[in-house]
C-alpha cells in the first residue's frame, strides 16, 4: 500500500495560481486568471451613504453577451474611461470584484472552482455552470445612468457555493475514448 505522502504532489508541480502571488505572476499568467464570467463588466450602483454596491444585469457597451468577453480589450480603457484596469494592488481594494472572481480568490489565498477554465480544462465550463453573465444581460449602449437602478439584481454578487445553489458538476471522463 503506497503512503499518503506519497501521492502528494511536489509543491513546484502545483498550479500557478497556488504557489504564486497576484503580484508575482507573469502577464500571461495574469491574464489567464480570468475566467471569462463578464460580471465585473456588469454596471454597479454604490449607496453613497454606506459604500453598499449594488449590482445590475446591465452591460458595458464593449461585453460581447455570447462570448462574455471585451470586444475591444486593448483599448477598453480609452472606449470606456471608467473602465478599470485590474492590477495586484487594486484586486486588494475592489470590494466590488465578485465573489468567484478569480483574481479575488488567489489574492484572498483561496483556490479556484471546478469550473474555471485553468482547473476544467475548458472555456465553456464557466457557462455550464451558471457563473458567466451570457444571456443574462442587456448593453448600456443608449441608457441614461438614471435608468440603471431599474435593472438591479442581486445574482453577480453571489456566490453559488455559498448561496446553496447548486452548479452542475462536469463529467467523469474515464479516457475509455475510441482509439
Amino acid at each position: 500500500m503506497a503512503s499518503r505522502s506519497s501521492s502528494l504532489r511536489p509543491a513546484d508541480d502545483e498550479p500557478f495560481w497556488r504557489r504564486l502571488a497576484l503580484a508575482d505572476m507573469s502577464d500571461a499568467e495574469w491574464e489567464s486568471l480570468c475566467d471569462g464570467c463578464g460580471r465585473c463588466c456588469l454596471n454597479k450602483l454604490e449607496e453613497w451613504e454606506t459604500g453598499k454596491i449594488f449590482w445590475t444585469h446591465v452591460a458595458c457597451r464593449l461585453l460581447d453577451g455570447a462570448t462574455c468577453r471585451c470586444r475591444d480589450y486593448p483599448n477598453r480603457q480609452k472606449l470606456v474611461p471608467d473602465c478599470i484596469r485590474l492590477t495586484p494592488e487594486s484586486v486588494a481594494e475592489l470590494g466590488w470584484l465578485p465573489p468567484t472572481c478569480a483574481y479575488r480568490l488567489v489574492g484572498e489565498g483561496r483556490d479556484l472552482y471546478w469550473w474555471h477554465p485553468l482547473v476544467s480544462g475548458d472555456s465553456e465550463t464557466v457557462h455550464e455552470a451558471g457563473i458567466s453573465v451570457r444571456g443574462r444581460t442587456i448593453s448600456e449602449a443608449g441608457m441614461a445612468v438614471e435608468d440603471l437602478e431599474a435593472h438591479i439584481v442581486s445574482w453577480p454578487g453571489e456566490d453559488p457555493a455559498e448561496s446553496g445553489r447548486r452548479t452542475r458538476q462536469p463529467k467523469v471522463r474515464t479516457g475509455k475514448g475510441k482509439t
